[in-house]
């Protein structure tokens, strides 16, 4: 058993083998924003988010992202983190005292204002909102669920808001936690080469993003609508925000009611 936490960005860290300094001396890259993800798989990250842009930006410092490995912090010999639920019933539940102290750790070396999220499905929606919310703060503290989820004390005695991807369940809070890193880190300034791409995106104004197209201008038969081809920036600009709108109300009614809402007041 490795008790060796995780740092990745320009500077790695060597921790002590005591689980409550485990994140006591983790070095930060100053105004770098910061993830920090608790975890029973740390080997699981950085996965996506070490690739492409936001894998750039995590090299470049422009963003951290620390794990930290829940199974140190464990009771007994075989460090366990769960146990059975309370009244009965099926699977395990990650015990309040184990993820207590992997918290208090973990905070130690973090601004008090950074938010800890726990991806639940019976959390707040995640949207895009909450993506531009989080990006202005320092950083954020994540937990990732397991078995059959965290102690409700846990969540009540830290303020700790939970959060969904969606109405479906998954085995754990790692895939999540990562697209939820995704979605923020990459509105981070310059993080995206072209700071226009995040204004013009799906869900920026409301809208579902409108179709687009590349070359070759015509493939199996189906070309580029004209207007496209025009070079009249007014007249593609009105395309694409109708087409942005019939999108949204054909595919999101819920988005697109929210949308007529905020423009008739």
């Amino acid at each position: 058993m490795s008790d060796t936490p995780k740092s990745h960005g320009r500077k790695s860290i060597s921790a002590n083998l005591k689980p409550q300094d485990l994140m006591a001396e983790t070095p930060h890259l100053a105004k770098a924003w910061r993830a920090q993800v608790i975890t029973l798989l740390p080997q699981a990250f950085p996965g996506v988010l070490g690739e492409s842009l936001t894998g750039r930006a995590l090299k470049d410092g422009l963003w951290q992202l620390d794990t930290v490995d829940l199974r140190p912090f464990g009771e007994g010999k075989h460090r366990n983190v769960d146990d059975t639920p309370a009244g009965g019933g099926a699977g395990m539940v990650l015990r309040p005292d184990v993820m207590g102290r992997a918290i208090d750790a973990a905070r130690a070396s973090m601004p008090s204002a950074a938010p800890i999220l726990y991806l639940s499905p019976r959390g707040r929606p995640f949207d895009q909102a909450m993506a531009r919310e989080l990006s202005t703060t320092s950083g954020v503290t994540l937990i990732c669920g397991r078995f059959e989820g965290l102690d409700e004390r846990v969540i009540k005695h830290y303020g700790i808001q939970e959060v969904s991807l969606g109405d479906f369940v998954l085995t754990g809070g790692e895939i999540a936690a990562q697209a939820l890193i995704d979605a923020t880190v990459r509105l981070i300034p310059g993080v995206l080469g072209n700071a226009d791409s995040t204004e013009e995106e799906s869900f920026s104004d409301g809208l579902l993003e409108h179709p687009q197209y590349t070359r070759p201008p015509e493939w199996k038969g189906h070309k580029i609508p004209d207007v496209l081809m025009s070079g009249h920036h007014g007249e593609i600009a009105k395309w694409r925000h109708e087409q942005a709108k019939e999108t949204t109300r054909t595919r999101r009614p819920d988005l697109w009611a929210a949308y007529q809402k905020r423009n008739a007041d």
